[in-house]
C-alpha cells in the first residue's frame, strides 16, 4: 500500500486462558493398615491394543509444494515505483494477460506522474494507467513488453474460497520485491469504505473483501493473494493495525483485506475497454451489524439483517418505497421504524455486508432485485431496479 494513504485501525485483545487440574483430598486421613495374610490372587493382564495409526503431516511435501508454487507464479508478479507531485511510493501488481495489462490497486497509482514497472526477470519499463476504479480500489496499467516475457496469473473463484484454506501473498513489502508470505483465509464478505466520495458526503462502501492473516505490509498493495493451485483469489488492498515502524509506517497485525477475485473478473475487462466501471446503486445507509441491545431498542424480532438507517432521495430504494427509521429510540442516533432487509433474491442477509457483497459481485446497473424485508414485524417483498452509483 502506498505510504501516504490512510489505513484502517482497530485493536485486537488477546485473552490468555489457563486451565488447571484440581485434586480433591479427603476431609480425614486414615492410617495405612498393616499388611495381613491373604489368599493368593490371580491377576490377568489385559490385552494391550496396538496404538492407532496417527496421521503425521508430510512437511517436506508441503514445503516442496510452496516452493513449486512460488516458482510458478512469481514471474507474473511485479513491483511498482510511483512518482507523484507530493513524492514517491511503491506497490505491487501482477500480469493479467499477454497484451501487457497489469492489475494493481487504485491507491497505488492515484496521482502518478511517472510509473515504473519492474519484473522479477530484471526487465524494467514505464507503465501507463489506462483504467481506475476507486470503488473497489483497482487499476489497470499497460506496459509494452514482448508477450514471451509476460506470465499471466490465472484468476480463481471467489465463490469457491473457504475460510481456513491456505493462501499466499506475493509482493513488494517495504521495497523487498518478490516476497512471499503464508496464511489462511480468515473471513469472507468484509466491508470497508471505498475511495470514492458520495455526493451527500462521506464515502461509498465496498464489499466482498477477503480477510487474511498472511502478512501484508506497505508495498504489498496491488499484489495477488493466491490459493495453493496458483490461482489469484484476491488483490491485496489494506491492513488493520495499531503498530508502526520507527518511520511511522503501519505494520502487519494479522488482519489484511483483499479485493475479491470475482469483483476483479467483472471490473478489469471494463477498465481495459472503457477506463471505468459502474457499480449498481441501491441508495440506502445501513447498520453493519445489529447487536442485542440495538434489537431491543428498535423493537425488532431478530438481530440479523440489514437495518435501514437512511434512504437517499430519488434513489432506487426511495422509488421502491423502502422506509428508513424516523422515531427516536433508547439509543441516541439510532432511529426506530426502519425496514429490516433479511434476504435479497432469496439469499439470506445476515449483516449489511452480505447485501453489499451480493450487489457488487453479481449485479449491474439496470438489474432488478427482490428484497425480503420486515416492516412493523411483517414480512414482505419489495422489487427494486438498480441504478448506477452517482
Amino acid at each position: 500500500m502506498k505510504h501516504r494513504i490512510s489505513l484502517f485501525f482497530g485493536v485486537i485483545f488477546l485473552a490468555l486462558v489457563t486451565l488447571a487440574c484440581r485434586f480433591t483430598l479427603p476431609e480425614t486421613l486414615q492410617p495405612i493398615p498393616s499388611p495381613t495374610a491373604a489368599a493368593p490372587v490371580t491377576v490377568q493382564t489385559p490385552a494391550v491394543e496396538p496404538p492407532a495409526s496417527v496421521s503425521v503431516p508430510d512437511l517436506v511435501s508441503h514445503q516442496d509444494r510452496l516452493v513449486a508454487l512460488y516458482e510458478q507464479v512469481n514471474p507474473g508478479v511485479v513491483s511498482l515505483q510511483v512518482l507523484t507531485e507530493t513524492g514517491g511510493s511503491q506497490g505491487s501488481g501482477f500480469v493479467y494477460d499477454r497484451e501487457g495489462h497489469i492489475i494493481t490497486n487504485f491507491h497505488v497509482v492515484d496521482g502518478a506522474t511517472d510509473l515504473e514497472v519492474d519484473f522479477p526477470s530484471g526487465i524494467k519499463v514505464r507503465g501507463e494507467v489506462i483504467g481506475t476504479d476507486p470503488d473497489s480500489d483497482l487499476a489497470v496499467v499497460k506496459v509494452n513488453v514482448p508477450p514471451e516475457e509476460l506470465h499471466p496469473l490465472p484468476l480463481g473463484s471467489g465463490e469457491a474460497v473457504k475460510v481456513g484454506q491456505t493462501v499466499v501473498a506475493i509482493g513488494n513489502p517495504f521495497g523487498l520485491s518478490s516476497t512471499m508470505t503464508l496464511g489462511i483465509v480468515s473471513a469472507k464478505g468484509r466491508t470497508l469504505e471505498s475511495l470514492r466520495e458520495a455526493p451527500q458526503g462521506g464515502f461509498f462502501s465496498t464489499g466482498g473483501l477477503i480477510q487474511t492473516d498472511a502478512a501484508i505490509n506497505p508495498g504489498n498493495s496491488g499484489g495477488p493473494l493466491l490459493n495453493l493451485n496458483g490461482e489469484v483469489i484476491g488483490v491485496n488492498r489494506a491492513i488493520r493495525t495499531t503498530t508502526m515502524t520507527a518511520l511511522g509506517e503501519p505494520t502487519n497485525s494479522g488482519i489484511g483485506f483483499a479485493v475479491n477475485v470475482d469483483i476483479v473478473a467483472r471490473v478489469v475487462p471494463e477498465l481495459i475497454k472503457n477506463g471505468k466501471y459502474d457499480y449498481p446503486y441501491l441508495g440506502v445507509s445501513s447498520q453493519e451489524e445489529i447487536t442485542l441491545m440495538m434489537q431491543e431498542a428498535l423493537g425488532l424480532p431478530r438481530a440479523t439483517g440489514a437495518y435501514v438507517l437512511e434512504v437517499r432521495p430519488n434513489s432506487p430504494a426511495a422509488r421502491a418505497g423502502l422506509r428508513a427509521g424516523t422515531r427516536s429510540s433508547s439509543i441516541p442516533g439510532l432511529p426506530a421504524g426502519g425496514d429490516l432487509i433479511i434476504a435479497v433474491d432469496g439469499r439470506p442477509v445476515r449483516v449489511f455486508g452480505d447485501l453489499l457483497s451480493y450487489l457488487m459481485i453479481y449485479k449491474r446497473p439496470g438489474d432488478t432485485i427482490v428484497l425480503t424485508i420486515l416492516r412493523d414485524n411483517k414480512e414482505m417483498e419489495v422489487t427494486v431496479t438498480l441504478d448506477k452509483r452517482p
